[in-house]
Formats: C-alpha cells, structure tokens, sequence
C-alpha cells in the first residue's frame, strides 16, 4: 500500500526559544492536522529591541500523510 504525503507551510513564534517555536507551531499544527510525520525548519528569525532579541520565530514545511 503506497501512502501519499502533503506539506503545508507554517509560521510560528515564541518569546522563549526557536525549539518552542517549533513545539508551538507542531502544537497548533496538530490541532487541525492528521497524520504529521515531520518538519524541516526553513529560517529562523529574531526581532530584536534595545539590542536584545525579544522573539523567535520559524518558518517551517511540516509533511502529513493524507487519509
């Protein structure tokens, strides 16, 4: 049996770290997202103020296998 496999693009954002970054957008993925098999990060991100960085954010391919 041959499984077929789709990715959708998702952004996600966090005041913690990158890896919380991607746990939340896994997360909140996962809530309307069967069959998520994995992820591959395609940047990361800061915002900075003041000289400090204040947030990180990922954009990342995560791939799911349809029903």
């Amino acid at each position: 049996m041959m499984a077929v496999a789709k990715i959708s693009e998702i952004t996600a954002e966090s005041n913690v770290s990158f890896e919380d970054a991607i746990q939340q957008g896994i997360d909140r993925a996962s809530k309307t997202i069967r069959g998520i098999r994995g992820a591959w990060v395609k940047e990361q991100k800061v915002r900075v103020e003041n000289g400090k960085v204040t947030s990180y954010r990922v954009d990342m391919k995560v791939t799911f296998v349809l029903d």
